[in-house]
């Protein structure tokens, strides 16, 4: 080797340690990454550990190398915009929101911020994207398969149950994805024989007397559309349609643990663990424009047999070797 290309050698080993020295470097000072959630009252604490498990497992430590700071609406979505404020005071690198109105809060309030989203319907309708494959803005993160899926847990339901023949919808005005749907359930329901019922709820004082009112209409089985407010109240949920004796089907993966009949959609938790993925990836350097939108790959049937024998279901072999217990 002659001595120009010795020395070469030597300048390209030089500036490769500098590059592993400053990476560690990076990795050892304190990062702060904005966690905005709906609510931290929820009876499911394994969701909001799991953002930090992945981190953990991707070398980023609470207390030693990055500050989660949280920030949460108490159920108020409109308080969001006030909290994305908070957190841009607060510096931080990186926002982590939980849900759809805090992504939309935080790439609104946030725009020189990246945000990192899980569980949002229809990212590139509510213009948090360009498109999934290039988000080209500040948000990135897992999108739900929400317009395909929906339906889909209709007909479990129907096949599961088939006697069932009027469904009610429990729906949250506030959530403007469930007006599309409750359209898609209708052309479905359409090609099932069976009549709709939509139920609003808008807060927690009112699923009383929405159950109540399913009953008065006489409706044999129950679509639970997803929203936070469904999901912070999901034991309850699952405890009312379990008295007011209606068969129940949700995508949220933890109604069939609080006694709910099944479920028919992706782990949030797996969602938010793997949101850890887009954060570490932005801490070291990658624009959220860069990395395109995922969608979860497993969806899971699980169906609760203790609540099928309470309700005095037959739950047909075709389902039981699909699913799974929770």
């Amino acid at each position: 080797m002659d001595r120009r290309s010795a020395l070469d050698a030597l300048l390209a080993l030089g500036v490769s340690a500098l590059s592993r020295d400053a990476l560690a470097q990076d990795r050892r000072s304190v990062r702060r990454v904005g966690y905005l959630l709906a609510s931290v009252g929820s009876d499911f604490p394994q969701l909001h550990s799991a953002l930090r498990t992945g981190l953990r497992e991707l070398g980023y430590v609470e207390g030693q190398n990055v500050e989660i700071v949280v920030r949460s609406a108490d159920g108020n979505a409109d308080r969001f915009p006030a909290l994305v404020a908070e957190l841009v005071q607060q510096r931080v690198s990186v926002i982590f929101a939980a849900n759809t109105a805090a992504a939309v809060a935080a790439a609104k309030g946030a725009p020189d911020i990246p945000v990192v989203f899980a569980g949002v319907g229809d990212p590139v309708g509510l213009k948090l994207v360009q498109s999934l494959a290039r988000p080209g803005g500040n948000a990135t993160g897992i999108a739900m398969l929400t317009p395909q899926l929906t339906p889909k847990r209709l007909e479990l339901l129907k096949e599961a149950v088939p006697a069932i023949a009027r469904v009610a919808v429990l729906t949250n005005p506030d959530i403007r994805g469930h007006e599309e749907e409750l359209r898609d359930l209708e052309r479905t329901a359409g090609t099932l024989h069976i009549t709709l019922q939509a139920v609003a709820v808008q807060r927690a004082d009112e699923f009383e007397a929405a159950f109540a009112a399913m009953t008065r209409e006489r409706v044999d089985g129950l679509v639970v559309l997803a929203s936070p407010l469904h999901h912070r109240n999901l034991r309850q949920v699952a405890d009312l349609a379990l008295r007011h004796r209606l068969p129940a089907i949700c995508e949220f993966s933890e109604f069939t643990d609080v006694g709910g009949l099944m479920v028919y959609g992706p782990s949030w938790q797996q969602m938010y663990r793997h949101a850890a993925v887009y954060v570490v990836k932005i801490l070291e350097g990658v624009k959220a424009a860069d990395l395109p939108v995922e969608q979860p790959t497993t969806i899971d049937l699980v169906v609760n047999l203790a609540t099928a024998k309470a309700l005095g279901l037959d739950i047909p072999r075709s389902i039981l070797l699909r699913a799974r217990s929770p």
